[in-house]
């Protein structure tokens, strides 16, 4: 069974409750599927999954929450070879901020890719100030991702 795991960056808890709303969609398209609460680099290349997920909400001045900071530090300092890995991402946000909306998820995005990870699709930028339950975007997002990139199992 291919694996996913979902990485969950969160100040509040709204990250984790969409992964955890998530989870049943990847499981009944046929993966065995992880939350790590606090991920670690670790958790993402020993062994690599077959597709992972990265649910993460902003804090402070565009910033990553402090549960996933250690894990994007050894990204930044390890350099590992990210060309196998297929992701999505889920960023959280509020665009009361202005710049730094979404730019926790933003800048994970761009180290994922730095790194040679390939994001499957678009990500999606849930704006707190528009919807008041993450999930009411998210649900309906997973559930086209898994389609449109074709990664529901036979």
């Amino acid at each position: 069974m291919p694996t996913l795991k979902i990485f969950v960056g969160t100040v509040y808890g709204g990250a984790l409750d969409v992964a955890e709303q998530v989870k049943p969609l990847f499981e009944d398209a046929g993966y065995s599927v992880t939350v790590l609460e606090q991920p670690t680099l670790e958790d993402l290349v020993e062994p690599l999954p077959d597709l992972a997920l990265f649910c993460v909400s902003t804090t402070g001045s565009g910033d990553l929450p402090g549960n996933l900071t250690p894990f994007a530090r050894a990204l930044q300092e390890r350099h590992p070879a990210l060309t196998e890995l297929r992701y999505g991402l889920i960023a959280l946000g509020d665009s009361s901020y202005g710049d730094t909306y979404c730019g926790g998820g933003r800048r994970l995005d761009a180290l994922l890719e730095e790194h040679g990870a390939r994001r499957l699709g678009e990500r999606l930028e849930v704006d707190a100030m528009e919807t008041f339950m993450a999930d009411d975007e998210a649900l309906p997002w997973a559930e086209r991702w898994i389609d449109e990139q074709g990664l529901r199992q036979a």
